[in-house]
């Protein structure tokens, strides 16, 4: 019965979020000075084609119910045309978004791979070299524009190095030898056994990838080390340091372990913040994902597929935060008396 009323408590807060994110996106894109009945007809079209295409649009009837028939669309999974493709704007999403999870997926990778291994060390060697290194390469993180380090970045390791490929997702030699089944190219590449198209794959994306991967690491590193330092002071350690136990044990066995607690929250959100927040790094890079995709339709005043594109990256922060309260109670058994 617990179970249930929690539960359902929890469903509850999840539509109301989802009905709060719809609010959001849609009345913001009903204040923003854009009017997009000229993305569809033009600067130059007459009064009465204006005319004609507002009231097909519903943008004469009251906002309210604008909105109703909004959401209505929504629910059956319609989110209009966009005017930039003529596609479906859910068909756009379905074909950007694999880019843009594949370039997030391997950033949290890096980030969190080296960030927590980082934190750690910097906590274990607090106030020595380490510890001053690590604070370094966070605060470098936090200051340098992404956009600047993206280019500086294409320009030393592909132009000049020629390391790694450059901007977009595959050469155009390689782009016919698979199909994109999943839109996740590296697993096509790899499930079809295109192991040349796999590396190539593998060349353009390493790049954007590590530069995100870098700014999570930046984030990630800091909060170990604080949530370290804090188990390091705690009387259990001192008491298992009294009992002989091993320097290796008690940081990665048990003081790592209560870390990891808060740690999961700040890496799910760290991942939720570079599925949204690409959009710079797919721009230097020419990466066709979701981020690009918003932004030039921004440009173009494309609402249909901005308030689309806003929605997807929207549910998967709210699914994100799910995940991260899941993983809480999980591992915290403390927070499931509540």
């Amino acid at each position: 019965m617990k179970f249930s009323r929690a539960l359902g408590r929890f469903a509850l807060a999840i539509v109301l979020t989802y009905l709060g994110l719809l609010a959001v996106t849609f009345f913001i894109g009903r204040v923003i000075p854009v009017d997009p009945v000229l993305a569809v007809v033009g600067d130059h079209a007459p009064e009465a084609v204006m005319a004609r295409v507002r009231e097909e649009m519903g943008l004469n009837k009251p906002v309210l119910e604008q909105f109703g028939i909004y959401v209505a669309k929504v629910l059956r999974g319609d989110f209009g045309t966009s005017v930039l493709t003529s596609n479906p704007v859910l068909d756009d999403i379905q074909r950007t978004f694999p880019a843009t999870f594949e370039l997030a997926t391997l950033g949290i990778l890096i980030g969190a791979g080296f960030g927590v291994p980082l934190g750690v060390w910097a906590a274990v060697r607090r106030g020595g070299l380490a510890d001053q290194l690590v604070r370094v390469m966070g605060l470098i993180g936090y200051s340098v524009p992404i956009f600047w380090l993206g280019l500086m970045a294409l320009v030393l390791f592909y132009a000049k190095l020629d390391w790694v490929a450059g901007p977009g997702r595959v050469d155009v030699t390689y782009e016919y030898m698979f199909t994109p089944s999943t839109g996740i190219l590296l697993l096509d590449t790899a499930m079809q056994g295109q192991w040349e198209a796999f590396r190539n794959v593998f060349s353009h994306l390493i790049l954007p990838a590590s530069l995100l991967g870098y700014f999570s690491l930046a984030y990630i590193s800091r909060m170990t080390r604080s949530f370290m330092l804090n188990e390091l002071s705690q009387e259990y350690v001192v008491a298992a340091r009294a009992k002989g136990l091993s320097e290796a044990r008690i940081i990665w066995r048990h003081a790592l372990r209560n870390a990891m607690v808060p740690l999961v929250t700040v890496i799910t959100l760290s991942y939720a913040g570079l599925l949204e927040g690409s959009v710079l790094t797919e721009t230097v890079f020419a990466w066709p994902g979701l981020g690009l995709y918003i932004t030039n339709s921004l440009q173009n005043a494309d609402m249909n597929a901005v308030l689309g594109g806003t929605l997807v990256v929207g549910s998967v922060f709210i699914g994100l935060n799910l995940l991260s309260d899941l993983l809480y109670r999980t591992l915290d058994p403390r927070t499931r008396q509540r």
